[in-house]
């Protein structure tokens, strides 16, 4: 029996909504019972924002995250009111590019991944959320799945087809970082 929390957090506009649904989806894909929920400020672009997933063997009884296996910083704040609560023995995920100071805790494994640089240096700049994201798959051994491109077809509009490439290339980019 195996849960993952997964508290994926920053400003709105970076895309938290978008990585939480693409990794909810991919769950799905994955036979995994999953919850997605977002949470954001009123002002939307700039605000806060958050998303919670939950991807389970069993039922997942709340959609409620407090207390994350796995976070996902995106900016300073997030890192701030977040750090305590991820579970000992849990991963944070911290854009360095945006985050400056360093997790306090020495109970949890840290990956700092320069995001929001990476992105801007490879012409991608609205896809920091991505790397990350890419990272994460890289560690949990499960980037390699059939399940990446099907939720990337899930979560990217047929408007914007010509995205899934692009996601898919800034997913891999953060997989090697």
């Amino acid at each position: 029996m195996s849960t993952t929390q997964i508290l994926i957090a920053g400003f709105g506009g970076q895309g938290i909504l978008f990585a939480g649904k693409f990794l909810a989806y991919k769950g799905m894909l994955d036979g995994k019972n999953v919850s997605w929920l977002p949470s954001y400020g009123p002002e939307m672009r700039g605000g806060t924002a958050s998303c919670s997933v939950i991807l389970s063997d069993t039922a997942v009884g709340s959609p409620i995250v407090s207390n994350p296996d796995v976070l996902i910083a995106m900016n300073l704040p997030s890192l701030d009111r977040y750090e305590d609560s991820v579970v000992p023995g849990g991963t944070i995920y911290v854009d360095s590019t945006l985050i400056e100071r360093k997790v306090r805790r020495t109970d949890v494994t840290v990956h700092y991944i320069p995001a929001t640089r990476l992105a801007s240096d490879n012409n991608t700049p609205t896809l920091a959320n991505m790397i990350i994201v890419g990272k994460l798959l890289s560690v949990m051994q499960d980037f390699g799945t059939d399940s990446v491109n099907a939720a990337l077809k899930k979560v990217v509009s047929a408007r914007h087809a010509d995205m899934l490439d692009i996601n898919l290339g800034a997913m891999k980019l953060g997989a090697e970082n």
